[in-house]
């Protein structure tokens, strides 16, 4: 949270980017994962662990495992810590961490999972508890979610491509980049409300059916919703039309867990008056229902071709990271504490200030992001009255308008931090005040024989539910699939459907019988839980892999990067360029008229990753190419001030002296094929021959300009990437661009590349 202030200071303050490895680009990283992985997750784990073995009436699968857990996570936290603000980045939001992190952050979450789920089949609680419905669809989930967008090739210890590119990748990233904060920062959160909102009001939940709904319907709609974070970009309509629509499904399942929460308060709205915990927690659980709201709003495609690439949305972020996530965990912290030390929490009103400091400093941070995020994108698209002309054409203009907000915002995020800290004390002292507890219960010894009893053969061949679920999947085959196989996928779905109805009304039992029945199954109820989440990533991202490749592109084909290009892309990767500037231009006007035309699926197919970016803090970079002069991007890098008066941009003084790696050059390339992305046959000596040869054309350039550069050095390569974006091919069949209905082409194409050359000439 402390980087999160100070980040939002740079962004007000140029001069507080001291160093490069201090600069924003490379620290807003470092924030984000800090706050999902090494906040929220600590907090995570510490509920689950504590709450589990009270559901389960029993230890822990394994205390070596709970060790190797614990310092593993925490290693995975400082290396992260390390190798972000050095500029080590896989480029894609909230998925940063380099490979090898990558896969020691599968490896410990696998340790946590076998020993969640060992504790699970050796419990003396014959029923699973609706907290643990949560934990089981976070485990398994975000290990589907990592594994698959964290897929990538290695081209040395600290760098790799992701085997996606781009509009594939882009699904992709935001399949789990949505999902993260579905499942590592909501349903492990509702468990631990479903355990300790309870427990701090002394009431059972409010309703046990209603938390079935919430489950089932939760983590089956949520799945479905990425698309929504790429409306009005080139990513297919229907894609981005089922995204929207499964996002305003989420208004009920989620609401109804905010209900189930707060109405577990009844007849203890007294301890709400005097007991810190319930407050952190009932405004936790109203931020999340206020989230909840915002976010299908947010993907309705008209109010997001406003709030994208705005403040709006790190408003809307922060309101669930700040007062869902914070909330809850200052709640929990607060509980836990006193009865792990065996006394009482050593200040009350310490505890009541912290609560009203963040609740006041949330609402001044969310607030100011809303106003700032509409007054800039009322701005950015603001056109006359004939549609032919923008209002403001300096996206500076609207940086200068917003920049009160933007002070807000560093006195909201000031204002929480402060909290914390009054917590950090807090629960010192209250540790100090007692001594480490370790509890000791008698529990009745279950007979093994009377849980987990669904075997192969009577949960898949004989429970109607395993038809209910292949019917639902051959439902969707008939949506998705091309004609002929889509009516098979119908017939079976019919008949699926038939065997499900006639094996039900053949059981004679309710369906609340089987229910509760299969809460009895540990390993039935988690196949399922599967099942339900991996529907939506299948049929979403399997339809892309054949839709991005160059064959299939009916438009524009992006042209390949030189060696000196890709070394660039590199470097404008590292330096966390994309958390600022997008290359993406939406299908909308005013981004026509203020950056050109709109961008194409097949202009972003050799990108690994993708750079459509989220968050548009300067301009759209995607027809950069040719726009300026060398000089200008020499002299942009160099002081920003001096080519935009009034930016807000860090200048990169180390571009201009530090070298680009060339040993590792011919490895790049090589993954580059092994993707394949069309390069043609070289040698390591004429892959570096050809950086260094273009390196030395753009210094002949700059000579021209009385600007002096090594073709060796980071700066010459960024500016060669620059001048390459927006340069594409036209395929042979298809003379003439096409244009979205009402939008003009403003910007014609590159002219006639250089075919023996990849990427063309300049």
């Amino acid at each position: 949270m402390l980087v999160g202030v100070i980040i939002a200071a740079q962004l007000n303050f140029h001069e507080l980017n001291l160093t490069s490895w201090l600069s924003f680009g490379r620290l807003r990283p470092l924030h984000t994962n800090a706050v999902i992985f090494a906040f929220v997750g600590n907090m995570m784990f510490a509920g689950i662990y504590y709450s589990t073995q009270r559901l389960c009436k029993v230890r822990m699968g394994s205390d070596l495992l709970s060790n190797i857990h614990f310092w593993g996570w925490q290693m995975i936290i400082v290396s992260a810590a390390i190798t972000l603000p050095l500029g080590f980045t896989r480029g894609q939001e909230y998925a940063e961490l380099i490979w090898p992190i990558d896969i020691a952050v599968a490896l410990i979450w696998v340790v946590f999972a076998v020993n969640f789920f060992w504790t699970l089949a050796k419990r003396n609680e014959p029923s699973l508890y609706v907290a643990l419905w949560f934990y089981i669809a976070t485990i398994i989930t975000v290990a589907m979610l990592y594994i698959v967008n964290h897929l990538s090739i290695p081209t040395s210890w600290t760098h790799s491509y992701t085997i996606f590119s781009g509009v594939q990748n882009a699904l992709v990233q935001w399949w789990y980049g949505h999902n993260a904060v579905a499942f590592f920062l909501t349903t492990p959160i509702l468990g631990i409300m479903y355990y300790f909102l309870p427990k701090a009001v002394e009431r059972p939940v409010y309703s046990y059916r209603l938390s079935i709904v919430h489950f089932w319907s939760l983590v089956f709609i949520y799945i479905w919703a990425g698309p929504h974070h790429l409306l009005n970009t080139s990513l297919p309509k229907w894609l981005q039309m089922l995204g929207m629509f499964f996002s305003l499904m989420l208004w009920a399942p989620s609401w109804g867990g905010m209900l189930n929460g707060l109405l577990t308060l009844r007849g203890a709205w007294d301890k709400l008056r005097t007991d810190p915990v319930v407050k952190f927690f009932v405004a936790a659980v109203t931020f999340y229902g206020m989230c909840t709201f915002e976010g299908p709003l947010l993907s309705i495609r008209a109010v997001n071709a406003l709030s994208h690439y705005s403040d709006w949305t790190i408003g809307h972020v922060h309101s669930g990271a700040l007062g869902w996530n914070g909330m809850m965990a200052a709640g929990l912290f607060y509980w836990l504490t006193p009865r792990l030390y065996g006394t009482k929490l050593y200040s009350v009103p310490m505890a009541n200030f912290h609560f009203w400091i963040s609740v006041f400093g949330i609402l001044l941070y969310v607030a100011a992001m809303w106003v700032s995020g509409i007054m800039q994108g009322l701005m950015l698209n603001s056109t006359n009255a004939a549609g032919t002309a923008l209002t403001y054409p300096n996206f500076l203009e609207t940086l200068t308008a917003i920049r009160p907000m933007m002070g807000f915002r560093v006195i909201g995020g000031a204002l929480y931090l402060v909290g914390m800290g009054l917590m950090l004390v807090n629960l010192w002292l209250t540790a100090r005040s007692g001594k480490a507890v370790n509890e000791t219960r008698e529990v009745t010894v279950i007979q093994r024989n009377s849980v987990d009893t669904m075997g192969l053969k009577t949960t898949f061949l004989a429970d109607p539910v395993t038809y209910f679920f292949g019917g639902l999947f051959l439902l969707m085959g008939w949506i998705f699939l091309p004609k002929g196989a889509d009516i098979t996928a119908l017939i079976c779905s019919l008949i699926f459907g038939g065997i499900a109805v006639k094996k039900f009304a053949g059981s004679h039992a309710s369906w609340s019988q089987w229910y509760d029945r299969l809460l009895e199954n540990w390993l039935p109820f988690t196949l399922l839980t599967f099942v339900a989440v991996a529907l939506g990533g299948l049929i979403q991202i399997v339809p892309t892999v054949m839709v991005n490749r160059a064959k299939n592109m009916e438009d524009r084909i992006q042209q390949v990067y030189t060696p000196l290009e890709l070394t660039g892309r590199d470097i404008y990767v590292s330096e966390g360029c994309y958390n600022c500037h997008s290359q993406m231009i939406r299908t909308m006007l005013p981004d026509v008229l203020r950056y050109g035309d709109y961008s194409r699926m097949g202009e972003s197919i050799y990108d690994h990753p993708f750079q459509w970016g989220s968050k548009r803090t300067g301009p759209d970079l995607a027809r950069e190419g040719g726009k300026y002069p060398h000089s200008w991007h020499f002299n942009h890098m160099k002081d920003p001030r001096s080519t935009s008066i009034g930016s807000n941009m860090p200048s990169y003084p180390h571009l201009f002296t530090e070298k680009f790696d060339q040993k590792t050059l011919p490895k790049k390339i090589a993954t580059m094929v092994a993707l394949g992305v069309p390069y043609p046959a070289m040698t390591d000596v004429e892959i570096k021959e050809d950086a260094i040869k273009q390196g030395i054309e753009i210094v002949n350039r700059l000579k021209e300009d009385n600007l002096s550069a090594s073709p060796d050095t980071k700066i010459v390569a960024i500016i060669a990437y620059l001048q390459k974006l927006g340069k594409y091919d036209t395929p042979e069949v298809e003379d003439k661009l096409k244009t979205a209905p009402g939008i003009p082409t403003l910007i014609p194409g590159p002219g006639n590349p250089d075919k023996n050359r990849p990427g063309g000439a300049e």
